[in-house]
Parts: structure tokens; sequence; C-alpha cells
């Protein structure tokens, strides 16, 4: 054991009983996991981003537990909140690995499927925990002092500072005075989650103002355009991300909207014919959405593809070293007796090796999957090798900056390469490299999120063996949930268009081996027609979006069916508008899955993509984050950006009061990621993510009574419809810019205070 480990006493000692795997422990994180992994899927789907939930959680649970112990209950013990965070943590990872993935089948030419999407989430999310399994004792026992975990320590240092009075009557025998530890509030998140769901409900669902102002340019910069999408969930995770992250992104979205759209339009607008890969507009007619849709996405892609291989490439050192540890671990065997401390049991070594094995003939024969025996290979190997990278690197720089994207895409490049060789290029097999994709992505993601949850078990004291259990119930729970919203989201915002208003709606002879399904409209159309239809998925041979048609019985288009995930119509046709969702990582997992087994994706576009990462590693900035933000409407980056300004801002403000507690750097920022501005964001993203999510359930099944708010809103309120309406609306958002200000530096909920 490295000589940092030696000697380390947890919070709670092994010899210390304390209440840890409780039902009630298990129940209320799996519940919040459930809550916070609905939310993070609608992040990922908006900005194909997500937050640590670990620290929420923990707030959250020990802020009920303590409302039931005024109530006459017993509080919980800071064991029991540990198995909670590690139950609730699951959602947010899982939330994910499924939103970077499975809407890809949308672009490829597939319906999203409810079984498909539930086997991914639970067999990849199951998967990922058991490989970590093995090499916890590698990674958080035997490198303590240098494998730092930085959200998994901050959240021990929540938990810590929640403990309740048999805890720290325990831990004050081994360790001194621990009540000395910090503070929490606990209002401050609760605080946030409120404004986050009234501010949304207020200006999504009720139009209070406009949810997205922006404003065009002519000439000279004909063509270039800035915008803001105000959620309160954009400015928390630009809070939370920080402002070096969030900068970046919107550099990016500058180059985007600033540069490379006014270029095309300035060498474009005198041409005669439509430029490829687009079919039908001349770029003269084309709004800077559309020039984006035509020919950025590619160009995104290609940067966002590169960055993620780039940002793996770098890590090949850490890479190996982390395969030779686990490996040496694996070998010389984990699992639990009755002679090792408490501390130190892990589930049996035959539990994992047989559920590991068992995981795996699951997904060779589960039929939505589509699977094959060079496909489960793959995802065995591959799987353990990024479960692996993914817990180490989650070590060293943290989860928000584990590259759990280029992972992916490393995966989907050897896999269809893999089918290449092969000659399995059919659209068949679009499905089976999509399902190892997913699986390997979802596993890595949570492996990842198991190794934060067990260093923060280190920490306080927790029995890993429980914590294991604890994320398997939690990661199996909010799979079976995640699902249903992917397909609630796309369905709710699925604008159906008269098939005779489409340029090249197939008409197609019945009966059709590729016309097999029937379906009905749905959302916000569901009640104008009530008929049934046959489902026609028409393949772009260029390589770009699938697009879907309902038939009649004749085989003629009557609808054509813009989903809400990635979708391009954002019009109803009886008036009103829906959200539609970017997904910005499942088209690019679409992209290389068609781009490599068809050979048919606009390459050139691709290959200056390529060039852009190529030259920001060259400048030393972060390619990665810059291509995301070069793929993502500029409405996106820039309230991320504002919150990262106002992260910016709290530190510098911070700075010198911590360092007068003479603080070192390392305890400066777990102050930072554990701080009330941090909590508040946290809410704010919360809340604003949950909200969109039940104003687009409930707008689709009340149609007609959004669609009456939709038209007072633009006849009477000036913030929403009018030459001013783009300024106005900015008010509301910086109020709550303000209110996050605030929370940060303690004026609303108290001032925060470090930990001794």
């Amino acid at each position: 054991m490295a000589e940092s480990a030696r000697g380390f006493v947890p919070f709670i000692p092994a010899q210390a009983a304390l209440r840890e795997f409780t039902f009630r422990a298990v129940i209320v994180g799996t519940l919040l996991g459930i809550l916070f992994g609905a939310s993070s899927l609608y992040l990922t789907l908006k900005v194909g981003l997500t937050v640590s939930a670990s620290i929420p959680v923990a707030v959250i649970s020990i802020t009920l537990f303590r409302l039931w112990a005024k109530m006459g209950g017993q509080d919980a013990s800071i064991l029991e909140h540990n198995i909670a965070q590690t139950a609730g943590s699951a959602g947010e990872s899982l939330a994910f690995g499924v939103g970077v993935t499975m809407p890809a089948v949308l672009v490829l030419g597939f319906d999203l499927e409810l079984a498909r999407v539930a086997l991914v989430a639970v067999l990849g999310g199951a998967l990922g925990i058991l490989m970590m399994i093995p090499l916890r004792r590698a990674l958080i026992v035997e490198q303590h002092g240098e494998l730092k975990y930085p959200e998994g320590t901050a959240c021990a240092e929540v938990l810590k500072a929640g403990a309740d009075e048999d805890s720290h009557a325990i831990a004050s025998k081994y360790h001194g005075n621990t009540r000395a530890v910090g503070s929490i509030s606990a209002a401050t998140i609760f605080g946030g989650l409120g404004i986050g769901v009234l501010y949304n409900v207020a200006c999504k669902a009720l139009r209070a103002w406009k949810d997205t102002p922006g404003v065009v340019f002519g000439a000279p910069l004909k063509g270039g355009s800035l915008a803001a999408e105000i959620t309160p969930e954009m400015l928390g995770v630009g809070y939370i991300i920080g402002p070096r992250i969030s900068g970046v992104m919107l550099g990016g979205g500058v180059l985007s909207y600033l540069v490379l759209i006014p270029l095309i339009r300035f060498f474009g607008d005198n041409l005669t014919a439509p430029l490829a890969p687009a079919a039908a507009k001349l770029v003269k007619d084309m709004s800077p959405g559309a020039v984006r849709n035509e020919y950025l996405l590619y160009i995104g892609a290609g940067a966002v593809a590169a960055g993620g291989l780039i940002s793996l490439i770098r890590s090949l050192p850490t890479i190996w070293h982390g395969m030779r540890h686990g490996l040496a671990d694996i070998r010389g065997g984990s699992s639990a007796s009755a002679n090792q401390a408490r501390t130190e049991r892990d589930l049996p070594m035959k539990f994992v090796l047989i559920g590991a094995f068992t995981l795996v003939a699951l997904i060779s024969i589960a039929t939505p999957l589509h699977m094959n025996f060079l496909g489960a290979l793959l995802i065995v190997i591959l799987g353990f090798l990024f479960v692996t990278v993914s817990s180490r690197l989650t070590g060293e720089v943290g989860s928000s900056s584990n590259p759990i994207s280029g992972m992916t895409i490393a995966t989907l490049l050897l896999t269809c390469l893999a089918f290449l060789a092969m000659k399995w290029t059919g659209r068949e097999y679009y499905v089976t490299a999509l399902s190892v994709g997913a699986i390997v992505c979802i596993a890595s993601s949570n492996g990842g999120t198991t190794s934060q949850d067990l260093k923060t078990g280190f920490l306080v004291g927790g029995t890993p063996r429980f914590q294991q259990l604890a994320i398997l119930i939690g990661a199996t729970a909010s799979a079976l949930v995640l699902g249903p919203v992917l397909l609630t989201l796309n369905n709710a915002s699925t604008v159906y268009v008269p098939a005779a208003q489409v340029t090249g709606a197939p008409s197609v002879t019945l009966p059709n081996k590729e016309v097999t399904q029937r379906e009905s409209l749905a959302g916000h159309q569901k009640e104008s027609d009530g008929r049934q239809y046959w489902v026609y998925h028409q393949v772009d041979a260029g390589g770009g979006m699938a697009r879907k048609f309902l038939l009649d019985d004749t085989g003629k288009p009557v609808w054509f069916a813009d989903p809400g995930i990635n979708g391009t119509v954002t019009k109803l046709p009886g008036g009103g508008e829906v959200q539609k969702f970017e997904a910005p990582k499942a088209v690019l997992v679409s992209y290389i899955i068609k781009g490599i087994l068809n050979r048919e994706l606009p390459w050139e576009l691709v290959l200056i993509g390529v060039m852009i990462a190529v030259v920001l590693e060259l400048c030393g900035i972060p390619s990665l984050a810059f291509a995301v933000g070069v793929y993502l409407p500029i409405a996106v980056s820039m309230p991320i950006f504002a919150g990262g300004m106002i992260r910016w801002l709290v530190d510098r403000l911070n700075l010198r009061r911590l360092k007068a507690k003479g603080l070192t750097d390392d305890q400066i920022t777990a102050e930072g990621d554990k701080s009330p501005g941090v909590l508040m964001a946290s809410g704010y993203i919360a809340g604003g993510s949950i909200a969109g999510i039940f104003i687009a359930l409930v707008e689709s099944r009340f149609p007609a009574k959004s669609q009456q708010i939709l038209q007072w809103a633009t006849a009477n309120n000036p913030f929403f419809e009018g030459p001013r309406s783009d300024l106005l609306s900015v008010i509301p958002f910086a109020l709550l810019c303000l209110v996050l200000l605030a929370a940060a530096r303690g004026w609303l909920f108290g001032k925060p205070k470090a930990s001794a």
C-alpha cells in the first residue's frame, strides 16, 4: 500500500458500528437519482453536458432526514447519507450515456424503442459498476494520496458538514472535535430548485417573456447573429463548469455564428444553384439556422470527433498505467472475507464475474440490440479498457474533464472498422454498432461515477460492499425511467407537417419489407388526427438525417414527422412553436457510423472541423470544449458563459478570505466545489430541467390551452412579442443572475464557512 494510504483513518473508523445500508437510505437515494437522472437527460439533449449529482443528492438527503428528525423520527447517520448519495449519483451518469448515444437511432433511420433504451441503460450501467469493483483497491486505497477524485472529496466534506450527533460522537473519539469541519445550507439548493421551476414555468409555459432573445446582423456582417437561451439550467451549468471552459465554448460559438456562417454567406450569395450538401435551397435564401443545419453540423461533428480522440490520445500513458494496476489487483484478488476490516469489504469476486458474464450473455441474446458475437466481444474488451481509463482519469481530473466522448468515438471507430473489414455494411448493422458504442459509453461513464462514490465512502468510512449494492440498485431504477423520459421529450416536441409541403416525399408500394410498423400522431397534434399510419424511414444517401413519413394504406405519404430530438421544424401547422433538442453528440455518433459503413458523408466539411480542433490544440486550448461550442447553437453557449463569468467573479472575491484561513490550493478548489454558489447552480439545473420536462408533457396533453396562452402573449405581452421584446426579456434573466451571485456570496442564506 502506498505510504500516503498507511495510517489513514476515515471519519468513521472501520471498527465503529453505525447505521448504514438501510431501506430508507436506499429508497431516498434511488428516488433522488431518478429525479436528477431525468434532469440530466434533459440537459444532455440540450447541450451534450451533465454535472455531478452527488453533492446535490447528499445535501437533499441531509435536509430530508433532518426534517424527519424534527418531526420526531430518527436522523440518518453520515453512512446512511453516503449510501443515499451513492444510489442517487448513478442517474446522472446513465443519463449522459443515454443522451449521447440513443437519439442517434433517429438520424440513422430507426424509431426510438423503449425496450432498446432500457436494455442499453440497464446493461451498460451494471457492467460499468461490476467492472469498477476489482479496481477499487488499486485506485481508491493504494493511490489515496495521488488520485484526488475532486467531486468525491468535495462530497465527503459535505457529508461531514451535515453529519448527525451520533456520527460526530463516534468520529470525535478518533479525531477530536469534528463539529468544526464546516457548515451546510440546504436552503440554498432548495431555493435554487424552486426558482428554476418558477422561472421556467413563467417563461416557457405562461410566455411571460421571450426565452431566446437574439439579433441577426446585416451588411457588412451579413448572416452573423447572436442569441441567448436565457434559462436557469444553462446559467447553472456555466457556473459549475467555470469561466475557462464556458469561455472556450463561447469561442466556438463565435467562430460559427460570427465567422463561418458570414463566410459561407459571403461566398455563397452569388451562387445560382444549391451548394452541396444542401440539395434544395440557395445559400442566399438561407437563415443563419439553415446554414448551420446544412453545413456547420458537419464541421462541428468533425471538430468534436477530433477533440475527443486527441483527449483520449493524451491519456494513453494514464490508460496504460491504470490497466497495469487494474490487472495486478485482479490477480491479487479483492473478495471480501471475514478477516477484512469493514471498510475493505467489496462484493465477492465470484459475484462480480458471474454478474459480468450474465450481462454479456443478456447483451448477446437481446433482440432489440441486434447484437452478434463480434459486437459482444468488443463490449467486453473495450468496456473493461474504458471503465479502467474512466475510473482513473476521474481521480486525476474529475468527472467534468473525463473524456467519455472520446472513448465513445474510439469505440465506434473500432467497431465500425471491424464491421467494415467483415463487410457488414448493411443498414441492419447500424443498430449493432450503436448498441456497442452505447453500452461501452454508459459503462465508462458509470465506472467513473462509481469510483467517485467509492472515494467518498473511503474518506467518510463507508463499507464498499454496501455502496456497490446501493449504486447497482440506484442505476437499475434510473435506467428504467430514462427510456420513458426520452420518448416523452421526443414525442412532445415532434411536429407533423403535411407531406404535400415537403420536397421529395416518397410514395411507397405496399406491402414493403421496410414498412412493418403502424402508429398515430403524438404530441401537440395528437388530437388533430386519430388515424393510424404506416411508418416509413427515408434514409439520406448523402449521410444526413433520415426522414420519417407516415403513409396511408395505399403507400401515399400523408405526414412528415419531424422529431423533437434533432428535428428542424419548430412551428406547428396550426400556429405556435415547440422546443427542439439538439442532442449534439448523438448526431456525431450517427455520422461516425454512417460515414464509415456507407462512406457517404461530406468529408470535406468534416475535415475542416478536424483541422479546427488541431489548430486549437496547437494553440494550447482544449479543443473538445471549443468543438462543442462550434457545434451547439450560440444561444446555448451565451447563458453558459454568463454563469461562468459569475463563477469567476465569486471565486475572485472569495480567494483572499480563503487564503487568509491558511487553505491550500486543493482545499480552496474543494471549497469552491461545495460552495453555496454550486449548490444554488445545482438547484437551478434541477429545477429548470424538471420544469422543462413537465411543461413539454403538459403542453402535449393540452395543446389547445397552450395555444391560447401563446396567442394572448403574442398580442398583449411586450416582453414576449414586439419591437423591444428581445431587450425586455433580458431583464428577468439579469435578476436570475443577481440571485445566483447573491447566493454564492452568502447574502441570501448566510456566509459560507471554510472547512477546518
